[in-house]
C-alpha cells in the first residue's frame, strides 16, 4: 500500500492521481477560472509566521475541543464531498469510519451517493449534514425531518452556490455524473482498469439522498455537476429561508460560504450557531478572498457571539495552528481527505489524518502550547 510511505497531506495527491481516471482527479483538483483563489487559500497561511514560547516543558498538548456543540478530541473534522463513491468504491462510507476511528466530526454532503439513514446507522459518531436548498423546497424540509431521525448533531447550509463556479477543467474532461465513457476518457478510464472495474462490479452509482426526488445524476440521466447545481439548487434562497431552516432544525446549525463581517453578522442575528468561512475550495468565485485572509476581522466581529470555523486550504498542522491562533474555534478539510480516499479508501483516510494529528501536537509542543485555548494573535507574526 503505497499510501503507507506517505509523509503528509500532499504526499497524497499523486497517488490519487495514479490511480483515478483523468475526469475525477480533476473534479477534485481543479478550481474555477484562472484558479487564482484554489492556490491562494493555502498560499495566505504563509503571510503569517508562528511565535513560540520556549521552555514551557509542555509533553502531551491537550488538543480536545467542542464544536458545534460536540467534544471532539482534535481541532479538525472532515468537510462536506459530494460524490465520493466516484473516488473510491467505500466513498462516504470510508469517510464516516475514519472520522469516527479518529474522534472527530464527519460531514455528509446533500450530493451524497450514501444516504443520511446509511451514514446513521453506520457511526454513532458525532456528524454534521450539509444542505443544499433545492428548487423542491419540500425536499429541504425532508432533509431536516431525515437527519433528525438519523441522529446527526449537526447541520450546516451551503450559501455559496447560486449558480455554479466555472470549472473549466471539469468542461474539458466532459465530467458527468454518473462516469461515461467517450472519446476524450476512453483511454483514461482504460488504463485506470481497477478503478473502472470496482466501479462497474459494485452498486450502482446514484445520488442517494435526492435520488427519490430527481432523476439527475441518476444512471439513467447523465448530467454535468455544473448543469446539476443550475438546474436543481434554488439560486433565490435569502436569509430567510436561512432563518427558517435554523428554526426548523432548532440546534447546531452553521452557515457554510461566508467570506464577509456583514454576512457574517447576518447569520448571527438570524440564529445560527457557526460560520464556516470558506470559498467553496477555490470552486466557485475566482479571485474571491481566501478564508484565512478574513478569518480574523470576522472573528473580530461575531467571534464572542458564535464558532468561527475556518474551512480551506489547509495542509499542514502549522495551518491549523496559525488558524487557532487567528480565532478559529476548528478547521475542516475537503481535498486534504479525497486526495487519500482516492489513494486508499478508509485506510488512507486514517493515515492522512493521523499525519495532520500527529503534526498539530508536535506544532504545539514546539509553539509552548499546551492546550489550544494558549494559541492566540500574540503568538503571531503579520507579514
Amino acid at each position: 500500500m503505497r499510501f503507507q510511505k506517505c509523509r503528509n497531506l500532499s504526499d497524497f495527491r499523486p497517488l490519487a492521481k495514479a490511480r483515478l481516471p483523468a475526469p475525477l482527479f480533476h473534479y477534485i483538483d481543479g478550481g474555477a477560472d484562472d484558479e487564482v483563489t484554489l492556490h491562494q487559500n493555502t498560499a495566505a497561511f504563509d503571510q503569517v509566521g508562528l511565535i513560540p514560547s520556549g521552555l514551557t516543558a509542555v509533553c502531551v498538548p491537550d488538543t480536545t475541543v467542542e464544536v458545534l456543540g460536540q467534544k471532539i478530541s482534535w481541532p479538525v473534522f472532515l468537510s462536506p464531498t459530494g460524490m465520493s463513491r466516484l473516488f473510491h468504491h467505500d466513498g462516504e462510507r470510508a469517510a464516516a469510519r475514519a472520522a469516527r476511528d479518529a474522534q472527530t466530526i464527519y460531514t455528509l454532503s446533500t450530493l451524497s451517493t450514501v444516504s443520511i439513514e446509511e451514514i446513521g446507522a453506520l457511526t454513532q459518531a458525532p456528524k454534521c449534514f450539509q444542505i443544499y436548498i433545492h428548487k423542491d423546497r419540500g425536499l429541504t424540509r425532508e432533509f431536516i425531518a431525515r437527519c433528525r431521525n438519523a441522529g446527526f448533531t449537526s447541520v450546516c447550509l451551503t450559501i455559496d452556490t447560486a449558480v455554479a463556479g466555472n470549472r473549466e477543467r471539469d468542461l474539458r474532461t466532459s465530467m458527468v455524473m454518473p462516469p461515461k465513457l467517450t472519446l476524450l476518457s476512453f483511454l483514461s478510464f482504460l488504463t485506470h482498469w481497477d478503478w473502472s472495474l470496482n466501479f462497474l462490479a459494485r452498486e450502482k452509482f446514484q445520488l442517494a439522498n435526492v435520488v427519490t426526488s430527481t432523476s439527475a445524476g441518476s444512471a439513467k440521466n447523465l448530467i454535468s455537476v455544473i448543469d446539476y447545481i443550475n438546474s436543481q439548487i434554488d439560486p433565490s434562497i435569502n436569509w430567510d429561508d436561512a432563518a427558517k431552516l435554523i428554526k426548523a432544525w432548532d440546534g447546531p446549525f452553521a452557515i457554510k460560504g461566508i467570506l464577509s463581517v456583514e454576512d457574517a453578522k447576518r447569520a448571527r442575528d438570524i440564529g445560527a450557531t457557526a460560520v464556516m468561512i470558506s470559498n467553496h475550495g477555490g470552486r466557485q468565485l475566482d479571485g474571491a478572498c481566501a478564508p484565512f485572509e478574513m478569518l480574523g476581522q470576522i472573528v473580530d466581529a461575531v467571534g464572542e457571539d458564535m464558532e468561527v470555523i475556518l474551512d480551506g486550504g489547509i495542509r499542514r498542522g502549522t495551518h491549523v495552528l496559525k488558524a487557532l491562533a487567528m480565532g478559529a474555534c476548528a478547521c475542516m478539510i475537503g481535498r486534504g481527505y479525497l486526495y487519500a480516499l482516492a489513494a486508499g479508501g478508509q485506510p488512507g483516510i486514517s493515515r492522512a489524518l493521523s499525519l495532520l494529528r500527529k503534526e498539530i501536537e508536535r506544532d504545539m509542543i514546539l509553539m509552548g502550547a499546551e492546550k489550544l485555548s494558549d494559541l492566540n494573535r500574540s503568538k503571531l507574526l503579520i507579514r
